[in-house]
């Protein structure tokens, strides 16, 4: 199937020479002389890197045929996370550099979807929420506000978010994943 130039936005996924791509960033641009083109950023869906690539808006472009399937989130070995997909109980392993920023996110039994493109995983996609345990943060003082301020804690995940200063170690807090915030506590 294939997509307009023109039509790029951030999430739509393309592939150029065999390799899949997702678009994270792009601008419109219309020179005074000449026909309008895309400037886009690119990210490689199986090596994390981003590459900037521009396209005319009339050129045409194929999508990268990728399949989402869900799957569980078993346990990580030093930079190796360990996943099963809940249909067929296949495993597989997706490197450290292919999950990106979801990491800090991933707990164990967590079920995910992973995206494939010809039979091979190369990115995760979260749910938007989940509920992550404080391990390690400052305590709170009398007179702290829901309202007054914030400050570093630890999630059993390893990752490290801002919250309010009322939360203390062993509350269990609900995180946006797509932007690494805290939202409440659950």
């Amino acid at each position: 199937m294939m997509i307009g130039g023109g039509d790029l936005r951030p999430g739509v996924k393309i592939e150029l020479d065999g390799t899949p791509y997702v678009v994270t960033d792009y601008q419109w641009v219309k020179p005074g002389k000449g026909g309008a083109f895309m400037r886009t950023k690119l990210k490689n869906m199986k090596t994390g890197a981003i590459i900037d690539r521009t396209f005319r808006t009339e050129e045409k472009l194929e999508r990268a045929e990728v399949e989402e399937r869900k799957v569980q989130f078993l346990y990580r070995t030093e930079d190796a996370y360990h996943f099963m997909d809940t249909e067929s109980f296949e495993q597989f392993t997706l490197e450290e550099k292919q999950i990106g920023e979801a990491s800090g996110f991933l707990k164990e039994a967590l079920v995910i979807s992973v995206l494939f493109h010809r039979g091979e995983p190369v990115g995760v996609v979260l749910p938007t929420f989940v509920e992550l345990k404080v391990v390690e943060t400052e305590p709170g003082f009398r007179g702290d506000t829901a309202s007054g301020g914030s400050k570093p804690a630890k999630l059993e995940t390893g990752a490290v978010i801002q919250v309010p200063l009322f939360i203390n170690i062993g509350d269990l807090l609900r995180v946006d994943t797509r932007s690494g915030t805290y939202v409440e506590r659950a």
